[in-house]
């Protein structure tokens, strides 16, 4: 244990009736991260957790370096009797540490070091502590600063509240944790809160992480019988696993909630279970942590382990120096799987608590609250009742009866977290039992029934959304394509769907009024309005009341952003006659009522909008406004104070009293909460420039008028502009025009007027075009996006980013690949240290089957370059081993320390392998058997420079081939036969291996070259004749990517052909039926033909070297 930990553990609080909160700065051995990429990334096909991968507008970081240093964090710290817990807000305000005094143990897996890995969506992800996953999985902010906040209730609890308004959905959230005098427990009252005009989703996983090993078994509730994969694409039957479950066999039956039985990398997730715990245990120290919330809003149950194999046990160093391994312990509220989205209606507010506890002795829960938990039951004879209690109390009745009623065992004893209540009684009964728990006022605790619940078929995996084609009604089109928004399906397109039902029917009202909304959220306001109008057409055709005013509000907003406030205030308040749309309506009328100075009505119409939501947290801001342009300051000071106290985050309402006080400590108070969040400070300034209130907008943003980000600026001129101030918004613009454009990637609505504004008053400003082209093509509006970015690179061709954005452009959307290689070569020109420009030009070179000698030589020129970034030092072995300089890739990869992504495994170690594996066959022909077998068996295990372990379920035929060729020729028969006689095994149906734990056409070819040498030829030439009958049947093949995929192995620059690619592995698996057959010559027609489409080919090249 480090000396920083026996320093946080130490206790403070020694008596019960006490909580104490503070905030210290610590330091904490760390390993940082590289800086932000500076060029947005665009991954629009990128699959990450079942759901889209995309990360704009958050920048990228893709580099974590190898040294450790001490590092400063502000901490903050709860502690009572029983628990201390640490909580940091600059590291998206996790609980990092969670400590029971009791046990004097961790009931929380506590990382000693900050250590990240490339896990996040972003980036750089930490292990251990309890984390939360909103809006998506993993959370984009997960390594960014949140606000903080102590708050002293009323009751003497203290709770410490983290937030944040993240800038992908600009949704809110926040976490309150809170410790109770006397309660060993933590309570987390999380709120999310939609600040946009539109429905958004989310969900939400609060993730604890949990130290695990050979005693460790995840406590699920006794009702769950089968669990779910992401996306529900695959069950197990659950705790005994009885079949193949993440390409594992375990047909035998395996209790895999027990961490020792799962050796590879696997999720599961519990479905409709009727209670509301779930947990893990540990059995050499009888103790674990439990969750505890109502099942209802909190139905998600999960495991995840990056299994207890080689695979796993590299990640676990990737995450720590000396701690680990370590399982986490998922509870998802509002969704039970991953992805498995949420709606939140505009300035809807969803909240809920959360309980996690420590706990002793009760081992397999049966049932539990936040204030008792109890297992029960029956071993030969012997009944076995524990109870456990998160505080003290007295004279707890423990009550035991048959299923008739007769009383079995009846005892009434004091429990607390010292001191578990266990006894044993005899029953030889056949009947189940039934257990009841009472206070000493005769309140029911707590109950459970022993009685087997009924059996339940295990359920089917989920079905993919239909084909276009396949669906026969309009109905079943408009709920595919909600599905597919709703779940951020990452390749497929709702608006193909929606489209299609529009071809057949073109007044189908939900989906005109769902593509007006596609296209109104991108920013495309005109465009959005006609079919708003069509969709109001159709549910106002036979009267003038439609039963829903969804279209006439989403037409609203369509017309304010073009600014026809007039026909946009009729649109907002013939949608406000229906109830559910009257508390978004009604703020939107108000905030014109304002626009023309009307704030009597204004209040009126607010008012109406509060009575609906009262914790919309815009609308009391607008509120608060409101009052204080009528001169009614007390009353708006009251609301701020009201308000507060739903959100003490509330900026706006925060800067209303600042505006009412004069008192810069309310200014001050906003600074340290905000720190230099100039996201958050642009947002809340928006609130005011809804409502016509300019000069409120200016002062907040006054506050930020020396950041360099020229969003700011350009804020700043528009709210000038708006003023008619067109001078000065001309002056404000310039100065955004010359700041450093790094990391400027606007995501907002609101952005797109402030940027035409400022192309229409400065039209040679090439910056604002850029910055406008990046917020098109970031919401795949393509045409806008090239259009706005050759108009940037036409006023300024010396901006590296615009050209390389333009050549992405190009070469995925347009197809104009020389264009594109132009383009970049020009942007690497103009920046000969941007490494990832590079790397992408690099990538670029790959696609264009540019000579694999002519790219090493560009390698060769950039050294600084490559040493850089870990892709490109995998991409320089490659070539390496591409052009048979085997030894050389072999020393390259011994000299670096690689830090994988997570989902992308298997680049460098399959270079690892290929290295020894030809340098194994030199040694053949050289009859140095000796020297080739040590090659091999290099291959049994990673060394741990490459940050990746082997799992258990790789296919190795190729390997396990030479090496009973090598005992053979060594006259060795019984280790030859034992080595060829596994190569030989494995499956023999082709596929495309897009993972690197799937099973790659060459091994069957390996397989079928293992039956020769066996002297099987009968089987040898089944494998061979497979491989060239499956690349005949599919060569032409349509092909799109599966709908169920969970993760791709790529940051995906440049889209890929999936039908070339498809036709790619089919010459590919017939040049190795042909080979393995002997037919040379066709084999080598159909390696060279794979080489024509792809140089970089690594299975065609090295077989094509094979053919003398």
């Amino acid at each position: 244990m480090q000396e920083i930990t026996k320093y946080l553990i130490k206790p403070t609080v020694d008596k019960l009736g006490e909580v104490k909160a503070w905030e210290e700065t610590i330091m904490l051995p760390t390993y940082e991260t590289g800086e932000n990429e500076k060029n947005p990334m665009f991954l629009e096909k990128r699959v990450y957790q079942g759901s889209s991968g995309v990360v704009y507008p958050y920048p990228v970081i893709e580099k974590i370096k190898d040294e450790k240093i001490e590092k400063p964090y502000r901490a903050v710290f709860l502690e009572n009797y029983y628990l201390k817990i640490m909580i940091l807000p600059e590291l998206g305000g996790r609980l990092q540490m969670g400590y029971d005094k009791i046990k004097k143990r961790h009931f929380v897996y506590y990382n000693q070091v900050i250590k990240p890995a490339l896990v996040g969506l972003t980036g750089p992800w930490i292990s251990g502590g309890i984390e939360f996953n909103w809006p998506q999985h993993h959370r984009p902010s997960t390594f960014l600063p949140t606000e903080s906040l102590i708050e002293e209730n009323e009751d003497g609890s203290v709770t410490v509240w983290c937030s944040e308004v993240e800038r992908m959905f600009r949704t809110k959230g926040m976490q309150g944790f809170t410790l109770y005098p006397d309660k060993a427990y933590v309570e987390i009252k999380v709120k999310v809160y939609n600040r946009t005009n539109f429905p958004q989703t989310f969900l939400w996983w609060a993730n604890p992480a949990v130290v695990v090993h050979d005693y460790y078994k995840s406590v699920f509730p006794p009702d769950i019988h089968a669990v779910f994969d992401h996306g529900k694409r695959e069950v197990s039957t659950f705790p005994i696993a009885t079949g193949t479950y993440y390409k594992h066999d375990y047909s035998a039956g395996v209790d895999i909630s027990k961490y020792k039985n799962v050796p590879v990398p696997t999720s599961y997730m519990a479905v409709l279970s009727k209670f509301d715990f779930v947990g893990g245990y540990e059995d050499d120290v009888q103790a674990g942590l439990l969750h505890v919330a109502n099942h209802h809003v909190s139905p998600g149950k999960k495991q995840w382990t990056w299994g207890c194999g080689d695979f796993g046990q590299a990640w676990d160093r990737n995450l720590t120096d000396e701690d680990g391994p370590y399982i986490e312990l998922m509870t998802g509220v509002y969704t039970d799987n991953q992805p498995d989205f949420s709606w939140l209606h505009p300035f809807e507010e969803k909240s809920w608590s959360q309980y996690f506890m420590p706990y002793s002795d009760v081992e397999y829960v049966k049932n539990a609250t936040k204030d008792v938990l109890a297992n029960i039951y029956v071993e030969k004879g012997v009944g076995n009742i524990i109870v456990y209690t998160t505080s003290k109390f007295e004279g707890v009745r423990i009550l035991i009866q048959d299923k008739s009623g007769d009383t079995v065992f009846d005892k009434t004893v004091d429990i607390s977290p010292e001191n578990t209540a266990k006894y044993q009684f005899n029953y030889t009964g056949k009947e189940y039992l039934v257990l009841n728990i009472f206070d000493k006022n005769g309140k029911l605790l707590l109950e459970y029934s022993t009685k087997k619940l009924p059996e339940k078929e295990t359920p089917e995996p989920a079905k993919a959304v239909l084909k276009i084609d396949e669906i026969k009604t309009n109905e079943g089109l408009y709920l595919s394509g909600l599905h597919l928004e709703q779940y951020r399906h990452a390749t497929y397109s709702p608006v193909d769907y929606y489209k299609e039902a529009l071809r057949r029917d073109e007044r189908d009202v939900r989906c005109n009024n769902a593509l007006g909304l596609y296209y109104l959220r991108r920013g495309q306001f005109k465009m959005s309005q006609p079919y708003f109008e069509k969709a109001v057409k159709s549910i106002t055709r036979h009267n003038p009341n439609p039963y829903n005013g969804e279209p006439y509000y989403n037409l609203g907003f369509s017309l304010k952003y073009q600014g026809k406030f007039d026909e946009a205030y009729d649109a907002f308040y013939k949608s406000a006659w229906n109830s559910e749309w009257q508390d978004a309506a009604y703020f939107a009328i108000a905030q014109i009522d304002c626009k023309r100075g009307d704030f009597k009505l204004a209040l009126e119409h607010v008012d109406k909008a509060l009575i609906k939501n009262w914790h919309n947290h815009k609308a009391r801001q607008l509120k608060a406004s409101i009052l204080r342009k009528l001169g009614k300051k007390e009353l708006a000071l009251r609301l701020i104070e009201d308000s507060l106290e739903i959100d003490l985050f509330n900026i706006g309402v925060i800067f209303e009293k600042y505006l009412i006080t004069k008192d810069s400590k309310v200014l001050d108070e906003i600074k340290s909460l905000l720190q230099s969040k100039v996201h958050t400070y642009i947002e809340y300034a928006i609130d005011f420039m809804g409502a016509g209130m300019y000069d409120e907008a200016l002062t907040l943003l006054d506050v930020i008028k020396d950041s360099s980000y020229p969003m700011v600026h350009y804020f700043i001129g528009y709210l000038h502009f708006l003023k008619n101030e067109t001078k000065t918004a001309k002056t404000c613009y310039e100065k955004a025009e010359k700041m450093s454009p790094n990391y400027c990637f606007p995501n907002k609505l609101e952005e797109v007027l402030v940027l035409e504004n400022a192309i229409s008053i400065n039209p040679d400003s090439a910056k604002a075009y850029y910055y406008l082209g990046n917020f098109w093509y970031g919401h795949r509006q393509y045409a806008d996006a090239v259009a706005c970015w050759e108009q940037s690179v036409k006023l300024d061709n010396t901006y590296p980013t615009a050209l390389r954005n333009l050549a992405l452009a190009y070469y995925n959307k347009l197809n104009k690949k020389e264009e594109a290689k132009e383009l970049l070569e020009a942007a690497f020109k103009l920046d000969k240290t941007d490494s990832r420009i590079f790397m992408e030009l690099d990538q670029l070179y790959k696609k264009l089957n540019v000579p694999l000698s002519q790219r090493l030589s560009i390698y060769g020129k950039y050294n600084n370059l490559v040493e850089d970034r870990d892709d490109l030092c995998v991409e320089r072995i490659t070539l390496y081993n591409l052009t048979g300089q085997y030894k050389t890739a072999y020393d390259l990869i011994n000299s670096r320390h690689f830090h994988p992504w997570e989902g992308g495994e298997g680049k460098i170690v399959g270079q690892y392998v290929l290295s020894r594996f030809a340098l194994a066959e030199e040694a053949i022909e050289a009859g140095d058997y000796k020297k080739a077998l040590q090659l091999l068996n290099e291959t049994d295990s990673y060394p741990h420079n490459l940050g990746e372990g082997k799992l258990s379920t790789i296919a190795e035929n190729d390997v396990e081939y030479y090496k009973g060729l090598i005992y053979s020729k060594l006259g060795d028969k019984e280790n030859a036969a034992k080595w060829l006689q596994k190569a030989a095994k494995g499956n023999k149906e082709p596929q495309q291996a897009f993972y690197y734990n799937e099973q790659g056409p060459d091994k069957i070819y390996y397989q079928g070259m293992a039956w020769k040498l066996l002297g099987d030829l009968n089987k040898s030439n089944e494998r061979f004749n497979a491989l060239i009958e499956h690349g005949k049947k599919h060569m032409n093949d349509h092909c799109v990517m599966d709908y169920f995929a969970v993760s791709l192995p790529d940051l995906a620059i440049w889209d890929a052909d999936l039908n070339k690619l498809n036709r790619i592995h089919c010459h590919y698996v017939i040049g190795l039926g042909n080979l393995g057959l002997g037919k040379t010559a066709e084999a080598k027609k159909s390696f060279e033909e794979v080489l024509r489409m792809d140089l970089s080919h690594i299975g065609a090249n090295w077989f094509i070297a094979q053919i003398k």
